[in-house]
């Protein structure tokens, strides 16, 4: 498998090339040359199939010949060794739980399996590799816990301050060793724009191995798909599910329609968006436009110009028309969020986190106007990331999992710097 530049202006890679890069020269995400199709008689099996079994079967065309096959077999069990249990709330809405891993989030899949390509990668290597990422929440996280200590990888985690939770924060602060954690006096996107700006600066590029573990990257974005083979492995309905995917950066959901586009069954796709509506506006209108970000309590998908909406459209041959066949997209303000929270916690039982939240408002509205169909959330991260938020909609405190009770005797180690990149680069540069 080859991998070219969405921008055209960069030669074609192989899949380690694109991890270790992480963007195009040209600026570009690195995009597939072709969507693999799923073998004859996948789908029917699927039931059947032990996890480990599923992930070689949609990653291998994906990794091509750059990792032999029996050490990807090794790094997907160590990448999906838990729980991602398809849970009914209603009758017709059911929840995907993405949080069972050790962050507590969606985004331990793709950054288990990204770092442990790196560290296949880099076996050899006598240079370190130098990740940068920023992040809205949980992605800091679950980055950190998966590079934790692995050779010739340092981590530089860029998160906007006051803007993600104090378990998200001590998740990306408090693990030392090769992480180090910049706390960014502005918001996601300026964190997004520095990191982007370090990847166009031939100074730091021509010094540095610099390659990225957000969602632009491939070994970070391609791997979600399995989120979505291993709830089809549990849907019992004869028709294929609406899905309905918390969007910020929209690198989950364009993971999925990938796995639907290489042959997993899906009716629809809806892209459950906060504040930040750049997308619901865009298929409405036709027009693209990017805004500044707006804090919202769903603050994991505070993103005001989502990076991966451009794989989305390449899926589609940038004909509008022929997405909206496939994936539709609402925005969801905090109050209805909160009151969401509340009434699916009243009345069937089951705590949302936010995010959760705003794809079950969206999925709910969606089935009142399609009686007949049902579907699933990916419900991305767990309750008690957000205890302030889900104890102000429900009155109670969210179930507290054992393995956060260390966490919050850690200590929080992070260096405070400005929204600007010459600071950053300066820093970087003499660190």
């Amino acid at each position: 498998m080859k991998y070219f530049s969405l921008n055209q202006h960069s030669p074609e890679v192989n899949f380690a090339e694109a991890t270790l890069r992480g963007q195009a020269p040209d600026k570009g995400l690195y995009f597939p040359e072709k969507v693999p199709a799923l073998p004859k008689g996948f789908i029917t099996a699927l039931p059947k199939l032990a996890k480990e079994e599923i992930g070689v079967t949609v990653m291998k065309p994906y990794v091509g010949d750059c990792i032999p096959e029996a050490e990807l077999k090794e790094i997907i069990q160590e990448t999906v060794n838990f729980n991602i249990p398809l849970i009914h709330i209603t009758s017709n809405i059911s929840s995907l739980e993405l949080f069972h891993g050790p962050t507590l989030a969606f985004k331990d899949v793709g950054a288990r399996f990204m770092s442990r390509c790196l560290g296949y990668f880099n076996r050899h290597a006598y240079h370190k590799t130098t990740i940068l990422v920023a992040t809205s929440g949980d992605t800091g996280g679950a980055v950190a816990n998966g590079f934790l200590g692995v050779d010739g990888v340092d981590v530089i985690i860029l998160y906007p301050s006051g803007k993600v939770s104090k378990i998200q924060e001590l998740q990306l602060t408090s693990l030392g060793q090769n992480i180090t954690a910049l706390e960014i006096k502005g918001t996601f996107d300026d964190c997004q724009s520095i990191v982007k700006q370090a990847f166009m600066d031939p100074d730091l590029t021509q010094r540095i191995n610099l390659t990225s573990a957000n969602s632009i990257n491939v070994a970070r974005w391609l791997p979600q798909q399995l989120y979505y083979f291993f709830a089809l492995q549990q849907w019992k309905e004869k028709e294929p599910p609406v899905i309905a995917v918390p969007s910020g950066n929209f690198g989950n959901i364009c993971a999925g329609i990938l796995a639907h586009l290489s042959g997993l069954p899906v009716r629809y796709f809806l892209a459950a968006c906060n504040a930040n509506d750049v997308v619901p506006r865009f298929l409405e209108s036709g027009e693209y436009v990017a805004k500044p970000s707006v804090a919202t309590l769903s603050n994991a998908m505070d993103v005001g110009n989502p990076s991966n909406f451009v794989r989305i459209l390449e899926m589609f041959d940038q004909q509008v028309d022929k997405l909206k066949l496939h994936i539709g997209s609402s925005s969801v303000d905090d109050a209805t969020t909160l009151q969401t929270i509340r009434e699916v916690e009243q009345l069937y039982n089951y705590t949302l986190d936010p995010h959760g939240a705003v794809a079950f408002y969206a999925l709910q509205q969606y089935l009142d106007q399609h009686p007949g169909d049902k579907g699933f959330i990916t419900e991305t991260a767990h309750p008690i990331k957000f205890p302030d938020t889900v104890e102000s909609a429900t009155g109670k405190k969210p179930f507290f999992p054992e393995q956060l009770k260390d966490l919050l005797l850690a200590e929080k180690r992070s260096i405070l710097m400005q929204p600007n990149f010459s600071d950053f680069k300066e820093w970087l540069m003499h660190r």
